[in-house]
């Protein structure tokens, strides 16, 4: 609340859509492929329809994984525009686009935060799916297979805390290593270690899941509407081509 009030108050209102035109731009691509890529791993883990939540957690992981490939990118624009505080000399997308292909190419620049976003994206969406299926379960059963639009809401809702709380403190390191001015240095696993490290130096056991209790309080609404979309356009797209 008190970061709320700071940001109205010295940026106003439109401060707090900072950062927006990144996922506005990407998020149709990005959900494309993770919901896509969730089909075929399915298909690929098991060639039964109806898959355990073992295989249902695989198969989000393995999506989760693909996904990076759009997602990485997309969350390091949006950090960097976030990371701008108000000043004459904010910059917009399309500069810090440019900015980081000119300086820094497409692998340290565009792509910067990558491998960490998949480590981050491999457990995340195991949770995601997992606890979406789990709920959706339940009521299907409750409701006899006809699920309200509101239960589908509510399960997207439990996939959205999921994805959440499988994601931390992965994706503290990951806003830490795409908003620095310089590329990390060495492997993957070294530079994680490092940030990691030093996060907890500088702010304790609880700086690893700083920004938590936004994230889960956003995870609800956003979760919720994508997976209601997801599952009501499926149905209206398989009663129109039976396919």
């Amino acid at each position: 609340m008190d970061i709320l009030t700071q940001t109205m108050r010295k940026e106003g209102f439109f401060a707090l859509y900072k950062g927006m035109a990144s996922p506005l731009v990407g998020i149709a691509g990005v959900n494309s492929l993770l919901f896509a890529a969730y089909g075929v791993s399915k298909r690929i883990i098991s060639p039964y329809p109806q898959l355990s939540l073992k295989e249902i957690a695989a198969a989000g992981a393995l999506a989760g994984a693909a996904n990076a490939v759009l997602a990485s990118p997309v969350e390091m624009f949006k950090v960097r525009m976030q990371g701008q505080y108000g000043m004459p000399g904010d910059k917009r997308l399309r500069a810090i686009m440019s900015e980081m292909w000119r300086e820094w190419g497409f692998r340290k620049g565009v792509m910067r935060g990558y491998w960490v976003t998949v480590a981050r994206e491999i457990p995340a969406y195991a949770g995601f799916y997992t606890a979406f299926e789990f709920s959706k379960r339940n009521f299907s059963q409750r409701y006899d297979g006809r699920i309200p639009v509101w239960a589908l809401l509510a399960s997207g809702s439990t996939g959205g805390i999921a994805y959440w709380l499988a994601c931390y403190p992965l994706d503290v390191v990951k806003s830490r290593v795409q908003l620095r001015a310089t590329p990390p240095t060495g492997t993957p696993v070294q530079y994680i270690a490092h940030e990691l490290k030093t996060i907890v130096a500088e702010s304790g056991w609880t700086g690893l899941f700083r920004g938590l209790s936004p994230s889960l309080l956003r995870s609800i609404p956003a979760a919720a509407s994508t997976f209601a979309a997801f599952e009501l356009t499926r149905e209206y797209l398989l009663e129109v081509t039976g396919v």
